[in-house]
C-alpha cells in the first residue's frame, strides 16, 4: 500500500484494525459498546533517531496502547501516528 505520508524520526503511521463486532460466544456488540482496537498494521515509517533505528517496518501488525498515538484522517481512511515505543508487540 503506498501512502504519501512521511513520518519523521521515530514515528510510524498504523493503520486501525476494525473494532469487534461480536465477541467469542457470538454476541453482536452493539457500536455504542465497541472499543477502540489496540492492533493495527503499520503503513509507513519514519527514519529512526541517529543512535535509535526502527525496529518495525512497513506491513508489520503491531499492538499499541489504548490511548497511544493520534488518530487523522487522510484520503477517507483513519490513521494513526505515534511513537515507535507506544508500540508494546509485533505479530
Amino acid at each position: 500500500m503506498a501512502l504519501n505520508i512521511k513520518p519523521i524520526a521515530d514515528r510510524v503511521v498504523v493503520e486501525a484494525a476494525p473494532a469487534e463486532e461480536k465477541t467469542a460466544s457470538g454476541i453482536y456488540i452493539p457500536d455504542t459498546a465497541k472499543e477502540k482496537p489496540q492492533r493495527g498494521t503499520v503503513v509507513a515509517v519514519g527514519d529512526g533517531k541517529v543512535d535509535e533505528p526502527l525496529t518495525v517496518k512497513i506491513g508489520d501488525e503491531v499492538l499499541y496502547g489504548k490511548y497511544a498515538g493520534t488518530e487523522i484522517t487522510y484520503e477517507g481512511k483513519e490513521y494513526l501516528i505515534m511513537r515507535e515505543s507506544d508500540i508494546y508487540a509485533i505479530l
